[in-house]
Formats: structure tokens, C-alpha cells, sequence
């Protein structure tokens, strides 16, 4: 392999650890429920916040609806991180390798 591309491939090495070093420091949000549940993940899927609105549950009843409410948030952040992360990494990719990342 010619020295040139060698030093093109060190550096697109470079520049995929610094994007996933970017992404995993980013902060993402997701919500359901008409914003009744809110949560809060690092771009490596930690969750590091959750708001509930208070008037979520009002009675015992509710109590079922808001675990769903929040599971729905919670999906709802991983996937907008999944999506970020593919967008991210298919710039280094081409897109050539769905799911790698």
C-alpha cells in the first residue's frame, strides 16, 4: 500500500474516533406523552435525567400509562442517538456499512 493512503486511512482513523468521542459527550432528549414524560441520554445511551409531569398521574390507574409513557420516551432518545450516530459514521463509511456503528 502506497505511503499516501496509508496516511489517509490514519487519518480517517483519527477522524472516526473523534466523531465517536463528539457523539458519545453529546446530550440527546426524548419525550412522550405530549412532553409528559422527558428524558435525558449521553450520545452512549446513559440516561442522566428524567422529568415527569406532576399532573402524569393523578390517579392509581395512571400509573400503568405513565411506565408505558416512559418506556416510549426512552425509545424514543436511543433512536434519535442510533440516527445520529449512523449519520455521523456513514460520512466515514459512505454508508456502505449499515450497522456497524
Amino acid at each position: 500500500m502506497n505511503p499516501g493512503m496509508i496516511k489517509k486511512l490514519q487519518k480517517m482513523q483519527r477522524d472516526m474516533v473523534r466523531a465517536q468521542q463528539e457523539l458519545e459527550a453529546s446530550t440527546f432528549y426524548g419525550s412522550a406523552g405530549g412532553q409528559m414524560v422527558k428524558v435525558e441520554f449521553t450520545g452512549n445511551k446513559k440516561m442522566t435525567n428524567i422529568e415527569i409531569n406532576p399532573e402524569a398521574i393523578e390517579l392509581e390507574e395512571d400509573l400503568e400509562m405513565l411506565q408505558d409513557t416512559i418506556i416510549s420516551a426512552v425509545n424514543d432518545c436511543i433512536r434519535k442517538i442510533d440516527e445520529e450516530t449512523e449519520s455521523v459514521m456513514s460520512e466515514f463509511t459512505g454508508g456502505g456499512m449499515p450497522g456497524l456503528f
